[in-house]
């Protein structure tokens, strides 16, 4: 699923792309990095919130702790199922996303990778990124969560990254797996920080997640595996060809360049 994603570029770009925000709440570093692997790890990661109606950048870490993970043991086990959410559940009542649904976020990012199933146990990764270089905001929802570590405060804040149906050019890459067919949910380019809108109601919400990005605005590449220990560095994003492997772009509606 969508669990590998890219800010290689400094904070600075996330202000040069919304300019009306307020530089002022900015009170963290954060290095560029290439590549980060939710599972397991958990990072931190730079979020936009609405804090009483003033849009801050914060620093989050991926992946909610919901009430029912309430051992270390199965924190360990099951945290990483929580790291993506589906946005057709986020309206439904009942749902731990619909209970947060007030707690939006943005999440930028500079790309994300996902891998297409070639054959059996075989498969390749592909960088994904927006075709005019700027940054890729999704759509995601907040929670503090119970953190059960001794090592860390009560309550941590955390992030989940919202998904939806893929586009024609994600549906030929992410074409494997349970959770096939599915993508980030980006946010409609000039109109993003509407998602933090403390006024938008149910049908704002729907009418924003409806947004699918043309597959056209996208530029895919093959890439060398991201699961494997790499230096965090301009190799990860590089393209890559795979040895004895032909790419064929033209089962795609869109070719991947």
């Amino acid at each position: 699923m969508c669990f590998d994603v890219s800010f290689s570029s400094g904070l600075e770009t996330i202000y040069d792309y919304l300019p009306d925000l307020d530089k002022s709440q900015l009170n963290f570093d954060f290095e560029p990095t290439y590549h980060k692997l939710g599972i397991g790890a958990y990072p931190l990661w730079p979020v936009l919130i609405n804090d009483m109606d003033t849009i801050k950048v914060v620093k989050y870490n991926w992946g909610p702790i919901p009430k029912m993970l309430n051992t270390i043991e199965k924190v360990k086990k099951q945290r990483q199922m929580f790291l993506n959410s589906r946005t057709e559940k986020y309206l439904t009542p009942g749902t731990m996303w619909n209970a947060i649904l007030h707690q939006r976020c943005i999440i930028p990012v500079t790309g994300f990778f996902e891998y297409r199933e070639i054959g059996p146990n075989k498969k390749i990764c592909y960088y994904i990124r927006r075709r005019d270089g700027k940054p890729i905001l999704l759509a995601g929802l907040w929670a503090l969560s119970n953190s059960w570590d001794v090592d860390k405060p009560e309550k941590i804040p955390t992030f989940t990254m919202g998904t939806r149906e893929a586009n024609s050019l994600l549906r030929y890459i992410h074409n494997s797996g349970d959770n096939r067919h599915r993508m980030p949910m980006i946010l409609k380019p000039g109109a993003e920080l509407n998602w933090l809108n403390s006024e938008l109601d149910n049908h704002g919400i729907n009418d924003m997640l409806s947004y699918e990005v043309p597959s056209s605005d996208l530029i895919a590449t093959t890439v060398r595996s991201v699961r494997k220990v790499h230096p965090d560095d301009e190799t990860v994003i590089e393209p890559f060809e795979y040895p004895g492997i032909n790419v064929d772009c033209e089962e795609s509606e869109y070719a991947l360049s």
